[in-house]
């Protein structure tokens, strides 16, 4: 049962979530690709996370923040990928309402908690590219701390503070969710209630939560970028972009796809094409974080390499 009856009012027990079930077909594939996809995102941020932390060389600002968003991408992966498994193996696509406003809840407190960390990221590379005389000073230890805890508390207040706005309301009507997971803007449509002040006060909870970190970050870039092209010789500019291109690419992606997930118009066509935009910023750059970090970063491929050579030599 779905649902249960009180009274005239039907009230909803569980959702179903839709996926990709209109593609029946591709289930095994499917259920195959996410689980290498699981299994490689696990790996590549657990080795970052373990590489910062045992290394010396990498105790900086800038992978003690990379550190932290990695340990952000395990848990973001967490919170959708085994659900989204366990479906694709077993068929049961049911999801109890508990579970998938626990959901929506972490995936809103990590979404969050990831704008800022760019933004504190991105700040990072703005005083070492245009105030390398003062970095030192000014990105010491404790205001690295007080950048990373700050980001987690936001994020948690945010959620919190979006969730208990959406818990005032009572779920009722149909309860089908056209996604693979819960997703903030499926669940509120779900509300046969008048939701609009709610969500609009939501909405706006949202934008000041996240708006200036996003502000912060394109202004660090602006600033960036335009220290760069001020640098007499190739060499230096080369040199200078290589130690920000990566957080350049990764927040590309991130505000990219989730910019295109929420300001595209709700037709059907769209909305299908919004769910493969939510891949990326939900599943595939999770997984690529690490690679774009390690691959384009010498000092890591660098301790990655001795730490390989330590390891076949001990064998």
């Amino acid at each position: 049962m779905t649902a249960k009856e009180l009274g005239n009012q039907t009230f909803l027990t569980e959702f179903i979530l839709l996926g990709f079930g209109t593609i029946p077909k591709l289930q095994s594939l499917l259920l195959l690709l996410f689980l290498v996809i699981y299994l490689v995102t696990m790996a590549g941020n657990i080795l970052i996370m373990a590489v910062v932390v045992a290394d010396q060389h990498l105790h900086s600002p800038m992978y003690f923040f990379l550190g932290n968003l990695s340990c952000l991408e395990t848990c973001y992966t967490s919170t959708v990928l085994p659900s989204m498994l366990a479906s694709l193996l077993t068929g049961n696509r049911t999801i109890s309402v508990g579970g998938c406003i626990a959901q929506c809840y972490f995936l809103g407190f990590l979404a969050a908690t990831e704008c800022y960390l760019l933004a504190a990221m991105s700040y990072d590379r703005y005083l070492a590219i245009c105030k390398p005389l003062h970095y030192t000073t000014l990105m010491n230890g404790r205001f690295c701390l007080q950048l990373a805890a700050g980001s987690w508390v936001i994020g948690l207040v945010a959620s919190s503070i979006a969730m208990g706005m959406m818990l005032q309301l009572t779920f009722c009507g149909p309860n089908e969710i056209d996604h693979f997971f819960c997703e903030f803007k499926q669940i509120i449509n779900l509300y046969r209630n008048d939701i609009y002040q709610v969500e609009f006060l939501i909405t706006i909870v949202a934008g000041l939560l996240t708006l200036p970190p996003f502000a912060l970050t394109v202004t660090s870039y602006v600033c960036i970028i335009s220290a760069i092209l001020l640098i007499p010789s190739t060499t230096g500019r080369q040199k200078a972009f290589s130690t920000c291109s990566s957080h350049l690419i990764v927040v590309t992606i991130f505000y990219g796809t989730l910019s295109l997930v929420y300001l595209l118009p709700k037709t059907k066509t769209l909305r299908d094409l919004s769910k493969v935009f939510s891949l990326f910023y939900t599943i595939l750059t999770p997984m690529t974080n690490p690679f774009i970090y390690s691959l384009r970063n010498k000092e890591v491929k660098e301790v990655l390499r001795k730490k390989c050579q330590i390891r076949l030599q001990a064998l």
